[in-house]
């Protein structure tokens, strides 16, 4: 029961930070340009020099997470939140359909300004891609699934990165990435936007590892991570 509590209120903070620019579109408009300027994300970390070590870790990574706009304000009080997609890397090396989710995280203490800044998840084991679609993963070391934050201009360092069930990328668009942390974030499914995007009864599972649900918009995202 707490962490469903725990879910439900990371959700509505996500989706009250994420929800300002979509108030007056529909879900399927949403979540084509939630997978058109994931697009973007991932050509941009590609080619970005500060981001050199993302292009690096990517053959290993088993799935992706693309958040293109993660706003974080507050004063005092703050959260963050952004929708995304997720997708996996299937057995014979292609990337699977993406599956939409949101990420929600809180935060106390002195604080105040608003920050726009584009992250993607390199997941680099099967515990994380797991923590994700059967538990609308936790992120941090109390959930077991470590994570390791890499800002614009950061140095990647292979051996600390060792073991690490997450490598998150950031690049901040509005405001400054100041080593914001993932501790304690949630990924929640959009299901919302899943069936919007590939029809009533999609789900992550489904979506991700099943041949039934596609979408041939997603082809340009699928390219740009190498699966065209």
């Amino acid at each position: 029961m707490k962490k469903i509590s725990f879910i439900t209120i990371m959700f509505i903070a996500a989706s009250s930070l994420a929800s300002c620019a979509d108030m007056r579109r529909e879900p399927v408009d949403i979540a084509r340009n939630v997978v058109s300027q994931a697009t973007d994300t991932v050509n941009r970390f590609s080619s970005m020099p500060d981001l050199k070590g993302f292009a690096e870790y990517m053959p290993a990574a088993r799935g992706i997470v693309v958040l293109p706009n993660v706003i974080k304000g507050g004063l005092m009080f703050g959260g963050e939140g952004g929708n995304g997609v997720l997708l996996v890397r299937r057995a014979n090396g292609s990337w699977s359909q993406p599956a939409f989710y949101i990420l929600g995280a809180a935060s106390f203490g002195i604080q105040a300004g608003l920050q726009n800044t584009e992250i993607i998840l390199l997941l680099q084991s099967d515990k994380a891609i797991d923590a994700v679609i059967d538990h609308q993963g936790k992120l941090g070391a109390d959930a077991g699934i470590t994570v390791g934050m890499i800002g614009a201009g950061a140095e990647v360092s292979t051996t600390t990165n060792i073991g690490l069930d997450v490598l998150a990328f950031a690049n901040a668009k509005v405001g400054l990435f100041g080593g914001a942390s993932l501790e304690g974030a949630v990924l929640a499914r959009r299901t919302d936007l899943n069936e919007a995007y590939y029809g009533m009864g999609a789900g992550p599972r489904d979506i991700l590892f099943g041949n039934a649900f596609a979408n041939a918009q997603s082809g340009g995202l699928r390219a740009a991570l190498g699966a065209e």
